[in-house]
């Protein structure tokens, strides 16, 4: 039996880490469903290429914490918002910073792009909206109205209207061009997390934290429907490509609704948890989701999934008759279709009307030199060239996006398959079935992630020989330093180690290392976490009656500037040293190896919680 004949109708792709520490955002193209960005803590943008573990490239710039990324239609450009309010523009093809954009005051929390103009959409903590021309510096237009966080933005097909989903239970639509608002929808009884446009009709579909989506008739401007049976708040929907369903992600499961009637055709588990996006491609549906560090991603099979009429889950509807299929041809159209215009020239209507209205407040534009001095800091990093040219300068084609035309992802064999029912090598070459796998095709099964190692391997190999010249070269604080400066745990880990075993601390080491103790102690890894209690003891029992010693001293009569600098590392060494304290006293809590080793080293902390 060959992989392709499996009957699973979801299964997880792959899972990988994505950043030095915890990801806070992530965003599939929608166009290809085979491109996705991520934003992290640690400040960067990372792309990948779907079903791979490679970084292609890594985008930096931020100052603060990434909330917030979004692909354009095409993919060749990204967009991401900060804890800051800031947002930035990059060029995947050209792999530059296109633009810094100012002028939200807090957290971005949803971005998104015009379908054909050179317009772009945020939101943010602060409640406004505004609408950026990527092409100049400062905002087209800003839409206030709602009273609470906005937390998703969306365009309708034909570019005119923009629809917002809010914290304060509302579903906003605006007029691009006018800057006002058409209509309120106020069913939601929570706050409403996400909102889509169908792909042709004039319809609105909303998901809330009240765990119920709205479908809205934007002729009428009533609900024609609420779904419901999600059993977690919505925070992913999606149409179907042909608008004749809608899917959306719960914790866990994916469902399959429809409307006129209001129904559920299928519920289909996957252990995606808190799935964070969704895109459709060659009849797969490609879930996406976080946690901590790390980014997970499912397949669904479309074609094993019920997308209309017949088998109906009960609960929607209260009989659990079949129902008929309408007579009207599949995708004809209820109400009202969008007019998409010709060209993109149509986008200047949004520009023109605009010009003579542009507005930016006073504190929130910035001189040309400063814009220049922000973009300068910002870069693209390409760890991963081959990808890199193969998915944003392919030869021989015209479109720089991702290929339109890819292959379905295969299914995992079934569980319990042996290798034997994939592999033909035990069988004759006269005697190969029809779909068995060919010896290479085999062969590259086997050796799966095997070229991803080799990859992660050579790169830490080359990181640690860095800083072992570092050492060599001037000692081994800078060496410490320039391993922290890497953002890669593995590299702190294996310097800990070596310094673990020949005890090799200075208090510069430990103001130095004990940021990064606090990332080992909640890392997922057991060595990362062993490493980091081993370090951490070392430090309470050498260092400790020190600070504590310092702290606690009389102020001394004259100028000591030594005695203050050390004072300095002690107060600060003192305060880390408090906040590990916290999470060694819930990891001790735990059963096993691991709450027997925090136990012993809440113990060893007791003392901080009598020191000044």
């Amino acid at each position: 039996m060959a992989a392709a004949s499996t009957t699973k109708i979801s299964w997880r792709l792959q899972e990988f880490e994505a950043h030095s520490s915890s990801v806070s955002c992530l965003a599939v193209g929608k166009s290809s469903g085979r491109l996705m960005a991520t934003g992290g803590e640690d400040c960067r943008v990372n792309i990948w290429a779907v079903s791979k573990a490679n970084c292609i490239m890594s985008l930096t710039g931020h100052k603060n914490p990434v909330e917030c990324v979004q692909f354009n239609m095409s993919e060749e450009q990204v967009v991401a918002g900060s804890q800051s309010g800031s947002i930035r523009v990059w060029d995947l093809e050209a792999a530059k910073i296109l633009r810094t954009l100012m002028g939200h005051k807090s957290n971005i929390t949803s971005l998104g792009f015009h379908p054909f103009g050179d317009f772009l959409a945020s939101s943010s903590m602060d409640t406004n909206i505004k609408l950026w021309d990527v092409r100049r510096k400062g905002y087209v237009f800003r839409y206030k109205g709602h009273t609470q966080a906005v937390r998703s933005l969306a365009f309708s097909p034909d570019g005119k209207w923009l629809a917002s989903a809010s914290d304060d239970c509302t579903v906003k639509l605006w007029d691009l061009t006018q800057g006002k608002t058409i209509t309120e929808f106020k069913s939601h009884t929570a706050a409403v997390n996400i909102v889509q446009f169908h792909p042709n009709e004039y319809l609105l579909a909303s998901g809330s934290s009240d765990r119920t989506i709205k479908l809205w008739d934007l002729e009428k401007f009533t609900v024609i429907g609420s779904l419901e049976g999600d059993t977690s708040p919505v925070r992913c929907i999606l149409f179907s490509p042909d608008g004749s369903c809608l899917y959306s992600g719960a914790t866990d499961s994916l469902r399959v609704f429809g409307w006129e009637p209001d129904r559920c055709f299928d519920v289909v588990p996957v252990g995606w948890g808190k799935v964070s996006d969704l895109a459709v491609c060659n009849q797969q549906l490609i879930g996406v989701s976080h946690q901590l560090s790390s980014v997970s991603s499912y397949v669904v099979d479309l074609k094993r999934v019920r997308k209309s009429g017949g088998s109906v889950i009960q609960g929607i509807i209260q009989d659990n008759q079949p129902l008929t299929e309408p007579k009207d041809p599949k995708g004809s159209a209820l109400r009202k279709n969008y007019e998409r215009p010709t060209t993109t020239c149509s986008s200047q209507r949004v520009k023109q009307s605009s010009d003579a209205d542009r507005r930016s407040p006073e504190g929130e534009r910035r001189s040309p030199s400063e814009d220049e001095a922000e973009e300068k800091l910002s870069s693209a990093e390409i760890h991963n060239a081959e990808d890199f040219k193969e998915i944003f300068q392919p030869k021989n084609v015209i479109s720089r996006t991702p290929p339109k035309i890819s292959e379905p992802f295969p299914a995992p064999p079934e569980d319990g398959e042996s290798i034997a029912a994939l592999c033909p090598l035990s069988q004759t070459c006269n005697s190969k079935t029809p779909g068995a796998l060919s010896e290479e095709e085999a062969l590259s099964q086997i050796k799966k992630g095997h070229d991803t190692m080799c990859v992660m391997l050579s790169s830490r190999h080359k990181n640690l020989e860095t800083i072992r010249a570092v050492w060599a070269r001037e000692d081994m604080k800078s060496a410490l330093d320039s391993a922290v400066s890497m953002n890669d745990l593995s590299i702190v880990v294996d310097i800990l180690n070596i310094i673990n075993l020949q005890t090799l601390w200075k208090l510069d080491n430990c103001t130095t290392i004990l940021p990064q103790i606090d990332k080992l102690l909640q890392s997922k890894y057991e060595s990362y976490m062993q490493t980091g209690c081993t370090s951490l003891k070392l430090i309470m029992k050498h260092f400790w009656m020190l600070i504590s010693d310092t702290l606690m001293a009389a102020p001394s009569v004259g100028v000591d500037i030594s005695r203050e600098e050390r004072h300095q590392k002690c107060r600060a060494c003192c305060k880390q040293l408090k906040n590990l304290s916290n999470i060694v006293k819930n990891k001790a809590e735990q059963v096993g190896r691991h709450g027997s080793t925090f136990k012993e080293l809440q113990l060893l902390m007791a003392p901080l919680d009598d020191s000044l």
